[in-house]
């Protein structure tokens, strides 16, 4: 998995604690080493968990390590970007985007 500052990692084991549990937002990419589009991601993710720390926390989980939680939020697709808000998914996108059509995305859940 491609790393980046500002991006933390996480699995099946810690989800329910670093997710569900956040108090802000958290914005999880299921995400996978052989997605192309997954690693188009890793700056535009990079940049906002940076410019958006205050509100909002950007964690990635790899799909093939940790299948348990993609099957429990029925992840199909990779890359699939998912916001949980007090400890719910309450924003589902699928693909990469630029760093402008995102934020506009997530401006309703921020």
């Amino acid at each position: 998995m491609i790393k980046t500052a500002g991006v933390d990692e996480v699995t099946d084991a810690d989800f329910a604690a670093e997710v569900l549990g956040s108090e802000r937002p958290v914005l999880v990419q299921f995400t996978a080493d052989w997605c192309g589009p997954c690693r188009q991601l890793v700056p535009v993710l990079g940049a906002i968990a940076v410019e958006e720390a205050e509100r909002l926390r950007i964690v990635q989980i790899d799909v093939d390590r940790n299948p348990g939680t993609p099957i429990a939020y029925n992840v199909l697709s990779t890359p699939t970007l998912m916001v949980f808000r007090d400890g719910e998914p309450v924003k589902s996108m699928v693909g990469a985007r630029p760093r402008r059509r995102l934020l506009e995305e997530l401006a309703d859940v921020l």
